[in-house]
């Protein structure tokens, strides 16, 4: 990772991850509709809506936009689409006020200039800030998941609370398809990380660090041989067996 390239790789039957800056996103459909698990940072959104163009699709065909936490680098786009095409933007209840920003629990700049000695660390955060990392992007009126469990919209995810990175984290999970979309929980790469492969994001990403490495159970507790992160290359393999070595490598 550590490039402008937006790349869309297409995972199983009506699930596409799309890596853009630094960041993923999800695409689900079902017929020719579409549910968005998170949108990238501000800067993604042309590279949001070609992908949609990619996969046969567009905006207004976009039913729900899911998002797994409420950082710039997944919430950039999801109020214009809540106010252009009237999409409904869902987040875990914890979430709801993050995304209104009532509060952020987001790096500060701050913290990236203490850390600008580490490798990697300079050229990132002068990307981030291109692509909107510290722009006012709240949601309007961003809504709760309706009811637990399965939520009725394309693709039928199931909402997993993974709380740490954020406090109302959440992954997704397509049981029938074995796909888990982490986000932030569980990532297999950054552009500061010191090496590749299912981990914990560096430490100052997390609001609550012991909380991102106790939310590894609920990801080890999951059936999937897919692992979709926020964050890093798409991983094929157990993803309890990811979890875990996310566990050993964050001691």
């Amino acid at each position: 990772m550590g490039t402008d390239r937006t790349d869309i790789e297409h995972v199983a039957d009506g699930v596409h991850l799309v890596h853009g800056s630094d960041t993923n996103w999800t695409i689900l459909t079902e017929g020719d509709a579409v549910t968005l698990i998170d949108t990238g940072y501000p800067g993604d959104r042309r590279a949001l809506l070609d992908s949609l163009t990619a996969v046969g699709r567009s905006p207004e065909a976009v039913s729900a936009v899911l998002i797994t936490h409420a950082h710039n680098d997944h919430l950039g786009s999801a109020e214009y689409l809540r106010r252009t095409y009237g999409v409904p933007v869902y987040l875990h209840e914890a979430e709801v006020p993050h995304a209104r920003r009532d509060f952020l629990h987001q790096v500060t700049v701050g913290q990236v200039a203490r850390n600008a000695w580490r490798p990697g660390v300079l050229p990132w955060s002068v990307r981030a800030l291109r692509h909107g990392g510290t722009a006012h992007v709240p949601v309007g009126a961003p809504k709760p998941f309706p009811a637990p469990g399965r939520l009725d919209v394309p693709g039928r995810p199931v909402p997993v609370h993974t709380p740490g990175h954020t406090a109302g984290h959440c992954a997704y999970h397509l049981p029938e398809a074995g796909i888990v979309v982490s986000g932030d929980a569980l990532v297999t790469g950054h552009p500061i990380a010191r090496a590749d492969g299912p981990q914990l994001l560096p430490a100052m990403f997390h609001h609550d660090r012991t909380g991102a490495l106790a939310s590894l159970d609920a990801l080890e507790a999951l059936e999937g041989d897919a692992l979709l992160p926020g964050h890093g290359p798409l991983r094929r393999g157990p993803v309890r067996e990811a979890a875990r070595r996310a566990r050993e490598r964050a001691f």
